[in-house]
Order: C-alpha cells, then sequence, then structure tokens
C-alpha cells in the first residue's frame, strides 16, 4: 500500500507494533499489512484475543468516568496507542469538559496519527517518549506542565506495563512515576497475567518476542504489589471484568477468561 503521509520518514512499516495490532482487534483502521497478520495468528492461537481487548477498552472507559466523577481533571495516558475507540479525552470531558490529557507513545506511526486526530484540540497533547525511560517522559514540557503541583493526575497505564521487561525494572519505573504525582493523584493499570489463561500464555508471549515490543505476563501478586504507596480503590485488584461493572450480568461465570488484572489506586 502506499505510505500514507502522517507516516513518519524511515519508519519501517513491514514491522508489526502493539499500538497498531491493539487498533486491528478494536476494528481499527490505523494498522498495517504486518500489524494485521500478527493479530491474524494471534487470535488463530487465541480466539478470545478480540473480545480480551474491548473488555480492556470498557475498563479504560470505567476508570477514566469514575476518576472524572472524583473531580480529576488531568489525565495521563501512558502507552496511549491511537486515541479512538472511547478515548481518554472523550470519556472524561463527558463528566468534566475541562478535562486536559497528555498522550504518551513511543511509536513513531501512532504519534503521527494520534496527532493529527487531535488536531485543534487545545485541551490534549501527544508526546513520543518511552515508558522504561521515566526521568526522559518526565522531563517533556507537555508532561511536566500537566503534572505541576495544584490539582491531581490520573496516572493511566492500560495495557502497556506488560510490554516492560522485567530486566527494564516495571517497580522502579513506578516508583519515578509515583513520586512525579502531585497529592491526591490516581493511578490505573491493565495487566496481561499469567493465571487466567496459563495455556495460553506462552504461546502468546512467544509471539510477542518476534517483534520490538515482547511481552512479560506476570501474576496477580505482582501486580498487585505495582501500586505500592497507593490506596485501592474498591473491588482491588480483579480481573477485567470485575471492576466496577455498568451491569453485574457483564462479569460472566468465568471473568478470568479476560486474562487482564486491573486495578485503581489513591495517593494520600
Amino acid at each position: 500500500m502506499p505510505r500514507p503521509s502522517w507516516v513518519p520518514e524511515g519508519m519501517d512499516l513491514d514491522r508489526p507494533a502493539a499500538a497498531r495490532v491493539y487498533d486491528y482487534y478494536l476494528g481499527g483502521s490505523h494498522n498495517f499489512a504486518a500489524d494485521r497478520e500478527m493479530a491474524r495468528r494471534a487470535i488463530e492461537m487465541w480466539p478470545d484475543l478480540p473480545l480480551i481487548m474491548r473488555a480492556n477498552r470498557a475498563f479504560l472507559r470505567r476508570a477514566v468516568a469514575y476518576l472524572a466523577e472524583q473531580g480529576i481533571t488531568r489525565f495521563l495516558d501512558i502507552g496511549s496507542g491511537i486515541p479512538t475507540f472511547g478515548a481518554v479525552h472523550e470519556v472524561a470531558r463527558a463528566i468534566r469538559p475541562e478535562s486536559r490529557v497528555v498522550y504518551v507513545d513511543r511509536d513513531p506511526v501512532a504519534v503521527a496519527h494520534s496527532r493529527l486526530l487531535l488536531e485543534g484540540d487545545g485541551l490534549s497533547a501527544v508526546v513520543e517518549a518511552d515508558l522504561t525511560d521515566p526521568a526522559d517522559l518526565l522531563a517533556r514540557p507537555e508532561v511536566a506542565e500537566l503534572l505541576a503541583p495544584g490539582e491531581p493526575v490520573a496516572l493511566l497505564l492500560v495495557a502497556v506495563l506488560h510490554f516492560v521487561t522485567d530486566e527494564q525494572g516495571p517497580e522502579r519505573i513506578l516508583r519515578t512515576l509515583r513520586d512525579a504525582l502531585p497529592p491526591g493523584s490516581a493511578l490505573a493499570i491493565c495487566h496481561a497475567s499469567l493465571e487466567g489463561r496459563p495455556d495460553q500464555a506462552d504461546s502468546h508471549q512467544e509471539l510477542y518476542n518476534r517483534t520490538p515490543t515482547p511481552m512479560t505476563m506476570r501474576s496477580r501478586e505482582r501486580i498487585a504489589g505495582f501500586f505500592d504507596g497507593y490506596r485501592m480503590v474498591e473491588p482491588g485488584v480483579v480481573y477485567l471484568p470485575q471492576w466496577r461493572p455498568d451491569e453485574p450480568h457483564e462479569v460472566g461465570e468465568h471473568p478470568e477468561r479476560m486474562v487482564g488484572v486491573v486495578g485503581v489506586g489513591l495517593l494520600p
């Protein structure tokens, strides 16, 4: 296919990227042949994946809505991908029209397309930065301004921490980000877990390990530890459908099949 005008020069479109594969799972069009091929192979191995990704997006919507209802109007979405299908700014502003959002991603294609989609939105910004270098991320002017003292910030790490390897130190990264947040801020995490479908975990991780974004699925106990220093919002660290569902029947008989472990915590 011809290279779209918004794709950065030198970008290799023959290698799949997590942000664009995720877009494909959601039924979006902001992806390329390599992304679609990887997604199809993953779905062949794990047919529930599109449903899981939609449950992940639904958690993001519920978490943002909850935090906006608590009065938060600043949101830092790291690993944001492409802000479509109920993006953070849309959900937050339905409750708090003054909400400001900074989207952060390391995929240049996702960043370029996000900037195109948000052109003219004075309350949103898009930053190309890497979660694994939190000092650089926090030094970006858009991020530093959002985190300036005065108002709490919701830090959103939804479906991104499992792309941080153990060698890169997820706990260290989370401590650095926590220490930069104003008092009263919040953390929302969604992370792929090992317990929900152990029969699928190894093959799924192996597939992603062939890409620039290897995946590390972790235990529920390890994920709960990422909230060190935060007071957990009920119902705590649970599977995707179990976190404040819109309707009780949406949880289903086997919430563990959604494999994502989620939670929201508040700083003192």
